[in-house]
C-alpha cells in the first residue's frame, strides 16, 4: 500500500505542479499581451502628438515659400502628407524611448509593478513586451527606410527644391564623376570639394544638331578664377570636316564657357533618397578612398540610426525604475530624463558620424559604439534592479 500510495501523492504532486505551471504561462501571455498592447496605443499616441507638433512648426515656416510661389494648397498637403514617413523616421528613437518608458511608468504609478513583483514576477518578464515593442517598431522603420522614404522623400525634395526654390538640378554623379548638360554642351569631372572651384579630369564636349561632336576639351585639371575658366595640360579637338578634327595640346588655357561652378547643381539631399540597400550598392561605384569612406559612412550611419531606439530604451527603462526608487516620481522625472537622454545620444551619433565621415574614425565604429555603451550600462542597471 505504501508504494502506491507515494505513487498516487507524486501524481498529485507533479498534477498541481504542470497546471501551476500552465497557469503561470498563461497569466505571462496575458501580461505580455496587456503591456504589448498599451505599447502599441502609447507609441500611436505618441508618434501622432510629435508629428502633429512638427508639422505645425514646419508649415508655419514654409507656407509663404509655397504662396510666394504660386503653389495651390493642394500642393501644400500632398508635401506635408508625404513628409510623415520622414518626420516618423527622425523621431523613431525617442519615439520608441518614450513609449516604453511611459508604459512601465503607468505600471509603476498605478502600483501594477510592485503587485507583479510580489507575485513572484520577475522584472525582466514585466519589461520584455516593452522590448519586444520597440524591436518590432525598430523592423517597421528599416522596412519603412527600406521601400517607402525613398518614394516619399523624392517627392517631397521635388517639390520643394524644383517647385519651390526653382533649383532643378543640371547634373547627376556616377562612379566618382559629375555629369552636367549645359546650354550648350557637355561637362564631366571630379570634384573632392564641392566647396572649391577646382575640377580634376575635366571634360567638356559639344555636339552639332546631327549629334556628331562638334568640339572635346579635356585637361588633367580646371579651376574658375578670376571669371574665368583655366586649364591645364590638356587638349583641345576641333572638328575641321567630316570625321576631321584639329588637336591643339597646350599645358594652361584660359577659355569661355557659357557655364560658371555656380550654376552646376547636383542635389544635396541625394543620399536622403536612397534605400538602404541603395547606400550599400552606392558604396562600390565610388572610386576615391575618400569617397568610399564616405559612402560607408552613410550606409553605417543609417542602419545605425533606426536601431538606435533599442538601447535608449534599454537605458530608459532603468532610469525609469531609479527615480521611482529615490524620489517617489516616475514619469515625471523619467520624461524629463529619457528626452535628455535622446538628446545626449543624437549629439554623440552626429558627432560620431562627422568624424566618420572625415575618416578620423571607422564607419563602422561610429555606427555601434553608442549602441554598445547605451546597451551596456541599460543591461547593467536591469539586472541590478532584477535582484
Amino acid at each position: 500500500m505504501v508504494p502506491n500510495f507515494n505513487k498516487e501523492v507524486s501524481t498529485i504532486i507533479g498534477t498541481l505542479h504542470n497546471r501551476h505551471r500552465k497557469k503561470q504561462a498563461l497569466i505571462l501571455l496575458l501580461l505580455n499581451r496587456y503591456i504589448l498592447t498599451q505599447f502599441v496605443r502609447i507609441f500611436c499616441t505618441v508618434a501622432a502628438g510629435f508629428a502633429a507638433i512638427y508639422i505645425l512648426i514646419d508649415f508655419f515656416e514654409k507656407i509663404d515659400n509655397f504662396m510666394e510661389a504660386g503653389k495651390p494648397l493642394s500642393l501644400v498637403f500632398q508635401f506635408f502628407i508625404l513628409s510623415i514617413p520622414f518626420i516618423l523616421d527622425q523621431l523613431g528613437p525617442v519615439l520608441i524611448l518614450l513609449s516604453g518608458v511611459i508604459t512601465i511608468g503607468l505600471l509603476t504609478h498605478r502600483h501594477e509593478l510592485t503587485a507583479l513583483k510580489a507575485g513572484g514576477i520577475p522584472l525582466r518578464a514585466i519589461i520584455r513586451p516593452a522590448l519586444i515593442g520597440g524591436l518590432i517598431c525598430t523592423l517597421l522603420f528599416l522596412a519603412m527606410a527600406q521601400w517607402l522614404l525613398p518614394v516619399t522623400m523624392s517627392s517631397t525634395n521635388t517639390i520643394w527644391y524644383e517647385n519651390i526654390k526653382g533649383m532643378v538640378p543640371l547634373g547627376i554623379f556616377r562612379n566618382g564623376r559629375y555629369y552636367y548638360k549645359g546650354h550648350e554642351g557637355f561637362y564631366s569631372f571630379a570634384r573632392p570639394d564641392p566647396r572649391q572651384a577646382v575640377f580634376f579630369n575635366f571634360s567638356y564636349s559639344s555636339w552639332t544638331d546631327e549629334y556628331d561632336l562638334d568640339t572635346l576639351i579635356s585637361a588633367e585639371s580646371a579651376e574658375w578664377k578670376d571669371q574665368e575658366w583655366i586649364l591645364h595640360n590638356g587638349q583641345t579637338q576641333v572638328r575641321s570636316g567630316k570625321d576631321n578634327y584639329q588637336t591643339t595640346l597646350f599645358t594652361e588655357k584660359r577659355i569661355f564657357l557659357a557655364e560658371t561652378p555656380d550654376v552646376f547643381f547636383v542635389p544635396k539631399y541625394e543620399v536622403s533618397e536612397l534605400s538602404i540597400t541603395a547606400l550599400y550598392q552606392r558604396i562600390h561605384n565610388q572610386r576615391t578612398d575618400a569617397e568610399k569612406v564616405k559612402a560607408w559612412a552613410d550606409f553605417y550611419g543609417r542602419i545605425s540610426y533606426t536601431l538606435l531606439g533599442l538601447p535608449l530604451l534599454l537605458l530608459g527603462l532603468p532610469v525609469l525604475l531609479i527615480s521611482y526608487q529615490k524620489w517617489g516620481r516616475d514619469l515625471s522625472i523619467a520624461i524629463p530624463a529619457s528626452c535628455g537622454l535622446a538628446f545626449v545620444a543624437w549629439g554623440l551619433w552626429g558627432a560620431l558620424q562627422s568624424l566618420a565621415r572625415a575618416d578620423y574614425v571607422h564607419p563602422l565604429l561610429a555606427a555601434v559604439i553608442i549602441h554598445l555603451l547605451f546597451g551596456s550600462a541599460g543591461l547593467y542597471l536591469l539586472h541590478r534592479q532584477n535582484k
